[in-house]
């Protein structure tokens, strides 16, 4: 997966230690078991052989650091305008 750039994004982080920078937009969301909760939310493209994987079936895989994941969600941002 290649790193997007996430529409309104309203930060990039990783730079300064180096990386290429992910692109961030914080939002808010409600939480049917915490109310309001603040959120990051980033965008990643599929290069064509994944997108080839991914549309013969293939699985997405999240890959949590550490050994306590955080509430997540996973999905499909909307289809990208051309002009």
């Amino acid at each position: 997966m290649q790193i997007g750039m996430i529409e309104n994004a309203t930060r990039v982080v990783g730079k300064s230690q180096g990386y290429g920078g992910l692109p961030i937009r914080d939002e808010v969301v409600e939480s049917t078991v915490g109310g309001e909760v603040r959120c990051m939310v980033t965008a990643w493209l599929p290069t064509p052989g994944e997108l080839a994987a991914l549309n013969a079936g293939a699985a997405i895989h999240v890959r949590i650091l550490g050994t306590i994941p955080p509430p997540m969600l996973v999905e499909v941002g909307a289809a990208p305008s051309t002009f």
